[in-house]
């Protein structure tokens, strides 16, 4: 094994922007969704082996930062299981390229509506999960009411704004879907991670010492994947509607209506090659909160058995 390397040691710096928006152009590179099953397994077996100590002979520094990468990409933190493809952030720009885009599209009309942001509400449902803490075990049942409900909301409201801007000036009604998807994330996520909320997340100290559950953990770290998944969309979804706006004016546009679609698509996966990462980045992935601020009886618990040497607590809030 290479001397002094630790893989699992942070390539860039995650205590800054810059160094976690470097980590998550890595990782989410919608390239990534085209390497095949059998070099994702092989790029695990190679970061387990390293973390063993047992690494191939003749493996390069840059084939081990190549393998991490790959393993980020795919394989959840907490459990190690390989994500399902449409769940992982490398799927979220071409994905989220093509909802986005239909979304934008297609809001004139009701049933448009309704069909779109119950395809987009299915999707999100998906990525929530994969993307989930994965120490903390949700039933079938509570993803089906997470589901339900967070479809509904998004129905609920991309169809009543959509009925309240008829006379609105055409501009206002290109922003509905995305206040639907606004209004839904703060349902969906903390719906289906309500275990999280319910039972708390696994806190650790600095060196990754398990010192018990937190609720207060929890809900930080989902408002934060909240603020995240919404900064993620609004560029796209707030920029787009004025630039397509302006460009339907045009006459050469007026005369390929057929491709205004497809070109919504397209500018939206511009918008998210470059706003999903730095979304991803906005927080720090181990998140941290100060001892003081854990509720009275971990607290208490904390100090009984470390005193003041635990001044924060971390853990993994997901994406």
């Amino acid at each position: 094994m290479m001397a002094g390397f630790d893989i699992d040691a942070p390539r860039w710096d995650q205590g800054t922007f810059v160094g976690r928006l470097r980590h998550f152009f890595a990782i989410t590179d919608p390239r990534m969704v085209l390497v095949p099953d059998a070099e994702l397994d092989r790029a695990k077996a190679l970061v387990d082996g390293c973390r063993a100590g047992l690494t191939p002979p003749g493996t390069s520094r840059e084939q081990l930062l190549y393998a991490k990468t790959l393993y980020d990409s795919a394989f959840h933190p907490d459990s190690g299981e390989k994500m399902n493809l449409l769940g992982r952030m490398s799927f979220q720009v071409p994905g989220g390229m093509a909802l986005t885009g239909c979304m934008l599209q297609f809001y004139r009309t009701v049933p448009a509506v309704v069909f779109w942001q119950w395809v987009n509400q299915s999707f999100n449902a998906i990525v929530n999960y994969t993307n989930r803490n994965a120490a903390s075990p949700i039933s079938l049942k509570q993803i089906g009411v997470a589901y339900v409900t967070a479809t509904s909301t998004a129905l609920a409201t991309a169809v009543g704004l959509n009925l309240y801007t008829k006379r609105a000036p055409p501009l206002v009604a290109r922003w509905v879907p995305f206040a639907a998807v606004a209004a839904a994330n703060w349902v969906n996520i903390p719906m289906m991670r309500q275990q999280e909320l319910i039972n708390g997340i696994m806190v650790t100290d600095g060196d990754g010492n398990e010192l018990g559950h937190s609720r207060r953990a929890a809900a930080k770290g989902i408002v934060q994947v909240i603020i995240s998944r919404i900064t993620m969309a609004a560029p796209g979804m707030i920029i787009l509607p004025i630039i397509m706006e302006r460009l339907e004016k045009f006459p050469f546009m007026k005369r390929i209506r057929v491709l205004h679609g497809p070109l919504q698509v397209l500018l939206s996966g511009g918008f998210l090659l470059f706003m999903v990462p730095a979304a991803c980045a906005l927080f720090p992935q181990r998140c941290s909160l100060a001892l003081a601020d854990l509720e009275p009886e971990l607290r208490a618990s904390i100090v009984a058995k470390h005193g003041d040497k635990v001044p924060y607590v971390y853990f993994n809030k997901g994406l």
